[in-house]
């Protein structure tokens, strides 16, 4: 590849060159992107490790599919989108089937100040690290993806009061660990 050929001033040739399987292509890619696709992986991962396993299995599926990539759109959001899709497929491997009590679903609420606004990213994050993957799962997804819960229950198969459970759960755990004397 040329070395003049980048990301930022010719994507057509940049993508071309991905296409073609160019290692420093792969590379550049990789180290301008890291960061903000770690940042979708670690929401997801119960750990700094699974996080990085979730980050390169989501790179690996990048590179095999980049030649559907169209031109002119948002590269971020395309790469972002094969990203959550790598966590939902992880959540599927490894998710436990559970009954949950359906008429629980429907009575639980949270009346609960907002303690979130409280406290930095890192800790939100560490908190978000330690639920369960089910919670963590649509947690993210209800709360930073801006999915319904009609398309959590449909990408988790789940039913969508199934999903409302499980995010009303998922806060009050993250409002415990948070708020926790010695956290």
């Amino acid at each position: 590849m040329d070395s003049t050929v980048n990301l930022k001033n010719n994507e057509k040739q940049f993508v071309a060159a991905l296409v073609g399987g160019d290692r420093g292509a792969q590379k550049v890619l990789y180290e301008t992107y890291y960061g903000p696709l770690m940042a979708i992986c670690q929401r997801y991962a119960g750990s700094d490790d699974e996080a990085m396993d979730l980050l390169h299995e989501s790179f690996i599926k990048i590179f095999k599919k980049i030649g559907r990539y169209e031109s002119g759109t948002a590269l971020l959001a395309w790469m972002r989108r094969i990203t959550v899709n790598t966590a939902i497929d992880q959540y599927r491997r490894n998710a436990r089937r559970r009954t949950e009590d359906l008429d629980q679903a429907y009575s639980l609420s949270s009346d609960a100040p907002d303690v979130f606004a409280q406290f930095g990213a890192r800790e939100i994050l560490a908190a978000v690290q330690k639920l369960p993957p089910t919670y963590r799962t649509i947690f993210n997804l209800y709360v930073v993806e801006g999915y319904s819960h009609r398309e959590i229950g449909e990408q988790l198969q789940i039913t969508e009061s199934t999903s409302r459970s499980n995010l009303v759960k998922a806060r009050g755990k993250l409002q415990k660990v948070l708020i926790a004397p010695g956290r």
